[in-house]
């Protein structure tokens, strides 16, 4: 269960910049609990998919599987270290936040995209698939909630500070499953 929480942890601040984001555009009470439930019920039906394939390939693949898993979360914080917002990002944001219909589901999968390849790594890894599934659509409600609340009061330095802490967070984990890994096979 501590890997569980361990990876999860990390998607809290993604959650938070993207609906810090949003939270620039005050939306609306009405608005807030449909992006927080559209936010969990894509972060959490993502990593449903990630984790079907990361099992499948983990049986497949086996003692590597978890070698795998960290290389994956290495690259994911990686992307989340380096990768930049800029205006244009803001601006989609902003318009997706004010839209309905197709534009909605593209703001969950904007959102959902590193529960994706959170929930490979947790396939991989072996970890139990409701726990986590529950977990992760939780904080991503709770998160949302207090992204929007706040998006209009933080800097962008501060969503974006959320990023890198979360990509340096996630690398953190892969390095420490790494080490667990190399002791684990020196008893």
């Amino acid at each position: 269960m501590a890997r569980v929480i361990a990876l999860i942890l990390p998607l809290c601040l993604d959650t938070f910049a993207v609906a810090a984001a949003i939270g620039i555009t005050r939306p609306t009470g009405a608005q807030r609990i449909r992006f927080s439930l559209l936010f969990a019920a894509f972060e959490g039906g993502m990593p449903v998919i990630g984790l079907l394939v990361g099992a499948g390939l983990g049986r497949v693949i086996g003692g590597w599987s978890e070698y795998v898993a960290i290389a994956a979360l290495v690259v994911l914080g990686v992307y989340m270290l380096w990768a930049r917002a800029d205006n244009a990002d803001q601006d989609r944001v902003q318009k997706l936040a004010a839209s309905r219909g197709p534009a909605v589901i593209a703001l969950g999968l904007s959102v959902s995209l590193d529960e994706l390849a959170i929930g490979f790594s947790l396939g991989l890894l072996n970890v139990p698939i409701v726990p986590a599934i529950v977990l992760i659509a939780a904080q991503a409600f709770v998160v949302s909630q207090v992204g929007f609340a706040l998006g209009g009061r933080i800097g962008e330095a501060t969503r974006e500070g959320a990023e890198r802490l979360a990509g340096t967070v996630l690398i953190v984990i892969a390095g420490a499953l790494l080490v667990g890994r190399f002791l684990g096979h020196s008893n």
